[in-house]
């Protein structure tokens, strides 16, 4: 059986259309699932992460849009993400998480072996849930403000499979920013996207980032190498968050390429997702 994707936008969802997605996760018949905007209940949002831990085949999620409004689906998320092997994209923009559902997630994050895009963007994240991003490294008591920009960066330059960072909303400054174009400017590294909107974070220097990055793309700036199974990103389209109707279908290919995403980037993902 062929994998398929399942994309539904702000609709409510009934009992019924819950069970038939769980039952196509545990049959690994979804490589995408998109419920981006949709209300559900918190029975069912277990259910679905339920669906997530036993599917081995889902590479891309979308929970865009306040799907996970609440602690305790944060917990139900993180779960699912501790039991998952295969997922590589996650997308929480515009969810309230704050900084206790980063907290709850963080440990399952970290941990992933796939997950290599994130959509953190409108999360309602403070300095404390920016501290919990880089618990990756080696701990040497709490920073905050632009010395966890400073350790982040460290972090993005020495990941071998981070494609796509989104900060933004926060509360990022100009000095935060000029770290990491000295880390674009200076390291090989993976990153294709990195999005500063809505910070205290000047035109100019975005801009320059965003340069910096599109000429490592051009002129095939070595990068670290991906671990085996990840393959290279394409070109991206920058766009923001759009209705998307239900449309389910067959993956033209058994193999889905590594998608490369913005903020709010839901309607690219779907659509590179048919390359």
């Amino acid at each position: 059986m062929l994998a398929a994707s399942i994309q539904v936008s702000g609709e409510p969802l009934s009992a019924a259309e819950v069970q038939d997605i769980c039952d196509r996760l545990r049959e690994d018949g979804v490589r995408l699932l998109s419920v981006r905007g949709c209300r559900l209940s918190d029975r069912d949002f277990g259910r679905v992460c339920r669906g997530v831990a036993a599917s081995r085949c889902l590479a891309q999620l979308n929970l865009n849009l306040g799907v996970v409004s609440s602690i305790g689906r944060a917990r139900h998320l993180a779960d699912a993400l501790a039991a998952n092997r295969s997922l590589q994209t996650l997308f929480l923009h515009g969810s309230p998480l704050l900084d206790a559902g980063l907290e709850a997630l963080n440990p399952a994050l970290a941990a992933h072996p796939a997950l290599v895009c994130l959509d953190l963007g409108d999360c309602l994240l403070g300095d404390a849930a920016l501290a919990l991003i880089c618990g990756m490294l080696p701990p040497d008591g709490a920073k905050s403000g632009d010395q966890i920009a400073a350790m982040l960066a460290v972090a993005v330059a020495s990941s071998r499979t981070l494609e796509v960072l989104d900060l933004e909303g926060t509360g990022l400054t100009n000095q935060s920013a000029q770290v990491f174009l000295d880390m674009v400017e200076n390291y090989p590294t993976c990153l294709r996207v990195l999005v500063l909107a809505e910070n205290e974070v000047s035109s100019e220097l975005q801009q320059q980032i965003s340069d910096l990055l599109s000429e490592g793309e051009e002129d095939g700036r070595e990068a670290p190498p991906p671990p085996p199974g990840h393959a290279p990103s394409s070109a991206l389209q920058p766009i923001r968050e759009k209705p998307l109707p239900w449309l389910p279908h067959s993956s033209k290919d058994s193999s889905l390429p590594t998608v490369m995403l913005t903020s709010g980037v839901g309607e690219s993902l779907l659509a590179e997702a048919e390359i």
